[in-house]
């Protein structure tokens, strides 16, 4: 049973911001979003969504007498009860990171006597919690509770995953601001985890972690797959049949990306060093993240012979499939070191959105994937799109100058790729060759 509708005022109308805000309208509650863009306040006020997550355009129409939104910090704040901090906190050039964005919300709270509670939502390191209870207690609020919940959504199921979670972390000392958010959640179909501060914002960085550790494990066996002979994918599969280690982000491909787990992990492992620790597992995580991208392009070298002057097109852009984000997406450096090796690049993806930059502003995109291989010498699979299934390969193999097929997600089957003309190389399972 929903609890009693209350009024909450939501900072950033990113990722997080908007599902936040489309969620609790979902719920019941009265929300106010407030961003410092102006146009994509304007978007949100002619009912349009600036950025592409499914569902969250249909939850924000259906809710859309609930919710209000402004480029004004005080207006936010008016009638609120709850201000969640939903701001991006990019890295920094030491990797710690940003939290300009969210003490800027803070210091525009400093009226606001009137709240019940400030919740951070942002993912932040651990500590930041006390510094701004401290900071809110200076500004005369310190009867407003304070609390930590961390989101845990992932792009392509962000409005599923905050309806439907796998926990609800609530991180304050407060009993009273602990049953305010609690009450929030009411309908929500999740348990709730009550804890202090401190966990929470660690709850956060390290299960971010330990999934681009995953992520980053499999792809170290996957390379001593191809040096043996043995399949990734069946070796992935069994080790996923153990119920203590479970299949999921076990899928060996070009690596991690988003604006999640390499801004975290770079985060955590920067916040470990400030603290005179020296992460070695996360630091490897990192640096083999990193390298599978550059291996893609040095197997494709060793294939070819040469990559100057070579016509190689990139299946996918985004960082996953199901989003326009392409933060951190391994298709941007594998165009950086192809356009570095002399290669001319075609690109297709039905969602990006890229920078006209460096780069992008040097690739040529295109609106099919057919059109995107014609004339190719080699095609990448950046990106597991299901577009690409429904891809007749066979028919489309004449249109390649070189029917050479880099599958970096595992997503086909070599074999039949194979029995349709093409060579095919994988992350971790042998390179079929043509047949016949």
């Amino acid at each position: 049973m929903q609890g009693s509708a209350r009024s909450i005022a939501v900072f950033g109308a990113g990722y997080i911001g908007l599902v936040t805000a489309a969620c609790f309208a979902h719920l019941g509650h009265r929300v106010t979003v407030r961003d410092i863009q102006p146009e994509r306040i304007r978007l949100l006020n002619a009912g349009d969504v600036p950025i592409y997550e499914p569902g969250l355009g249909d939850l924000l129409a259906e809710n859309k007498e609930r919710l209000t939104y402004t480029l004004d910090a005080a207006e936010a704040v008016r009638d609120a009860e709850v201000a969640y901090i939903c701001v991006d906190t990019p890295p920094t050039a030491s990797g710690d990171a940003d939290l300009s964005s969210v003490w800027a919300v803070i210091r525009a709270l400093k009226d606001a006597t009137h709240l019940a509670a400030v919740v951070v939502k942002s993912t932040v390191p651990v500590g930041t919690g006390s510094r701004i209870r401290a900071a809110l207690d200076e500004a005369g609020l310190a009867r407003v509770g304070y609390a930590s919940n961390p989101e845990f959504t992932a792009e392509g199921r962000a409005v599923t995953d905050f309806l439907h979670p796998d926990r609800i972390v609530i991180g304050t000392d407060d009993p009273a601001t602990a049953a305010l958010l609690t009450e929030l959640h009411a309908g929500i179909d999740g348990p709730v985890q009550r804890m202090d501060v401190a966990s929470a914002e660690m709850v956060k960085l390290a299960a971010n972690a330990l999934l681009a550790t995953k992520i980053t494990f499999i792809n170290e066996i996957a390379t001593v797959c191809e040096a043996t002979g043995a399949d990734v994918t069946r070796v992935a599969d069994a080790i996923g049949m153990d119920h203590r280690l479970g299949r999921h982000f076990l899928n060996a491909g070009l690596g991690y990306g988003g604006s999640c787990f390499p801004k975290d992990s770079r985060a955590l492992r920067a916040m470990a060093s400030n603290s005179g620790y020296s992460f070695q597992l996360l630091n490897a995580v990192i640096a083999v993240n990193d390298l599978q991208p550059r291996r893609a392009v040095q197997r494709l070298k060793a294939e070819l012979g040469t990559l100057g002057r070579r016509r190689i097109a990139l299946l996918g852009m985004t960082f996953k499939p199901g989003t326009d984000d392409m933060r951190e997406a391994p298709s941007t450096v594998l165009a950086s070191r192809l356009l570095a090796e002399g290669a001319t690049l075609t690109c297709w993806d039905p969602m990006a959105r890229p920078a006209d930059a460096a780069p992008w502003a040097a690739a040529e995109r295109h609106p099919t994937i057919t059109e995107a291989i014609t004339g190719a010498d080699a095609a990448i699979i950046v990106t597991e799109w299901p577009h690409l299934h429904d891809v007749d390969w066979e028919r489309a193999r004449p249109t390649m100058r070189n029917p050479l097929l880099l599958d970096g997600r595992n997503m086909l089957d070599p074999d039949a790729l194979s029995r349709a003309g093409y060579t095919c190389m994988s992350v971790g399972r042998a390179t079929t060759r043509p047949r016949g």
